[in-house]
């Protein structure tokens, strides 16, 4: 059973149009505050500015140097295609899986709109608008 973030209370199934069935493995409404919470599918990891774990899709991965010989290497078309491009060796540590990325960790990136956003992630969306 999937709760609401937001209130707590249950979320219904609802209905995927026939674009949205190419983007969204499932759409969940919540029955009291009306809001949606979309699963994407595994290949919607691969777009995107940073490196995700192409299995459970978090951010926080690790870049390896060589092979770990323990953990297996995640298999398929667009990790070959990452591999062929020149993408980097990451790991995950949830899923213990290591795959090719081409794209920066996002931990990395330090650009000015990264910072802001880190900056106003504690403050209430309404805090900027205010004139006081």
């Amino acid at each position: 059973m999937v709760k609401c973030e937001q209130c707590g209370g249950r979320m219904r199934h609802v209905h995927r149009t026939f674009f949205e069935r190419f983007g969204y493995l499932a759409i969940y409404e919540c029955r009291d505050c009306d809001v949606e919470k979309f699963y994407p599918r595994r290949y919607m990891h691969h777009f995107g500015p940073y490196c995700r774990c192409p299995l459970c899709g978090t951010l926080r991965v690790t870049r390896l140097k060589a092979r770990d010989r323990i953990d297996p290497p995640h298999t398929g078309f667009l990790n070959f295609l990452e591999r062929l491009v020149g993408g980097k060796l990451y790991h995950c540590r949830y899923c213990r899986v290591q795959f090719y990325d081409r794209r920066m960790l996002a931990s990395e990136d330090k650009t000015p709109a990264l910072e802001w956003q880190e900056e106003q992630a504690g403050t209430p969306w309404h805090a900027e608008d205010s004139d006081e």
